[in-house]
């Protein structure tokens, strides 16, 4: 299982326990199987009027994914282009046919494959920058049916608590205490759910499944670099230390496009405006 998945689901179980057995006499109060159900069912439902069948049933396999610890093995395709390369400037195309039997990423097979051919190299990059902008666009989508649940759930909490509330004015006048209180936690509970399935489950998956997209699309880009390098009979040594050096630059990109969601500009970068702005 993925080692920050498993985090985050202990961190939700146990601020889960702590909210039902030391903030509330009787446990039992944040039990509420017909609000569960409205935002629950709620929300599935608004889903599959929103998208086609064969997106939402993926939703389970999509779950799966977050829960993997998948691994990009961006040290081994290095090594694998590297290898494949030294047998292209040699000229032994016929062990670099063998060499790539052994490749597993399809991407990186697809890439080398086209050089074998004899594709110019411009319609090559042209084919892989496709592969890759359909992979962002088809992962993008499965991170969006997500933050769509993300958005339809506190909504159906809402409704929950409407229903209450209109139930809880109907029974005021009886003045049936029992009643009462029933429907006031309806009210209150449908709204907790949405909010908890909201932002401890959905919004999650998603960002998650966003940032599993942009490390697969840095790994894309890297072998299309080394596909291009390979065209070109670049040296072998020159390539890996390319190649290493753009996963780095790459990985440094992300890790600073994180904080600045996280956090915002930092003081420093605000410093380098501002003395930009002073130069000019």
């Amino acid at each position: 299982m993925n080692p920050s998945t498993l985090i985050g689901i202990v961190a939700s179980i146990m601020l889960l326990g702590v909210v039902l057995f030391f903030s509330a006499d009787d446990p039992t109060l944040f039990i509420d199987l017909p609000g569960l159900g409205i935002v629950v069912i709620g929300t599935l439902a608004a889903t599959f009027i929103s998208y086609p069948l064969r997106e939402v049933v993926r939703i389970f396999g999509l779950l799966g994914t977050v829960l993997r610890n998948e691994r990009l093995y961006s040290q081994d395709d290095i090594e694998e282009l590297v290898a494949i390369s030294k047998l292209w400037v040699s000229g032994s195309i016929r062990q670099v046919e063998d060499a790539l039997e052994k490749v597993h990423n399809p991407f990186l097979k697809m890439g080398v494959q086209l050089i074998i051919d004899h594709t110019p190299e411009d319609d090559a990059i042209k084919l892989m920058h496709w592969r890759i902008a359909r992979l962002r666009a088809k992962e993008h989508a499965e991170a969006q049916l997500f933050r769509t649940m993300s958005a339809f759930a506190p909504a159906f909490g809402m409704i929950g608590t409407l229903i209450g509330l209109v139930n809880l004015m109907f029974m005021i006048g009886d003045g049936d205490m029992a009643s009462i209180g029933q429907q006031m936690s309806l009210a209150l509970m449908t709204t907790f759910y949405g909010i908890l399935l909201s932002n401890l489950i959905f919004k999650p998956v998603a960002v998650k499944l966003e940032r599993r997209t942009e490390q697969r699309v840095a790994l894309m880009n890297m072998v299309m670099q080394g596909i291009s390098m390979m065209s070109q009979r670049r040296g072998p040594a020159f390539m890996r230390e390319t190649l290493n050096s753009f996963m780095a630059e790459y990985d440094d990109e992300l890790n600073d496009e994180e904080n600045r969601r996280l956090f915002g500009d930092s003081p420093k970068s605000g410093d380098r405006k501002a003395a930009g702005q002073e130069g000019a």
